[in-house]
Formats: structure tokens, C-alpha cells, sequence
């Protein structure tokens, strides 16, 4: 048996969050609805992995910490830690080298959903 995830988030921002997982994190549009006029929702593809992006202008707020956390690997997990900080992400655990021979970091996106930023050493 084989079952595919597709992981929606929802955000009361979504052309920001488009342009941040577009721009910053390489997420290509493989989705609009509708087509024309403000987004409702977007579907986006990386590499074999597919994001959904919902908006939703009742999400998030103070009360909501964390909604989920994606993995996202890079060719260098500082230099890609940097241009998110720079985009606007929230570094909450500084690149370090893991004994699995991995470096990882974790960043929030504007939204306050996590991100875990691997490359391999």
C-alpha cells in the first residue's frame, strides 16, 4: 500500500506565505484556485514534495505556537538559514552539526510553523 501526504496550512496571510515558501524556499506553483483574482488556495511542489497553502483569515493568532513542523534539506544549511532569517524567518535553533552526519537548524516561518533545515555534511 502505498499513501502520499500533502500537508494543507492554512494562514490568515496567504500571498505572503506564497512568496515566502515560493521565493525563499524554492516551491514551485503547480496549483491556483481560483485562477484568476486573489488566491484561495495554492498547491506547490519541491523537488517530490507537495505543499498546500489555505487561506484562512480566522488562523493563526498568539494562542497558536505551532502547527506543524516540515523538513526541508539544502545544499548548505547556513547559507539557507540565512536567507531565511533575512526573508523573514525566526532562526530558533542556530546550524549545528548532528552525529548522523547531518547539520541542521530550525527556523519559523512568518506564519510561526517550523521548519528543520538539514544539509548533509
Amino acid at each position: 500500500m502505498f499513501i502520499e501526504a500533502f500537508p494543507i496550512v492554512t494562514t490568515p496571510d496567504l500571498p505572503r506565505l506564497i512568496a515566502f515558501y515560493r521565493g525563499v524556499v524554492g516551491f514551485e506553483l503547480t496549483y491556483r484556485f481560483p485562477e484568476d483574482g486573489d488566491p484561495e488556495f495554492v498547491a506547490l511542489r519541491l523537488g517530490n514534495s507537495e505543499l498546500g497553502l489555505a487561506a484562512d483569515p480566522k488562523a493563526g493568532g498568539p494562542a497558536l505556537v505551532h502547527r506543524w513542523e516540515m523538513c526541508v534539506y539544502a545544499d548548505d544549511c547556513d547559507a539557507a538559514v540565512d536567507t531565511l532569517r533575512f526573508c523573514g524567518a525566526t532562526v530558533t535553533e542556530e546550524p549545528v552539526d548532528q552525529p548522523w552526519g547531518e547539520r541542521s537548524a530550525r527556523v519559523t516561518d512568518p506564519d510561526g510553523n517550523r521548519l528543520l533545515v538539514l544539509s548533509r555534511r
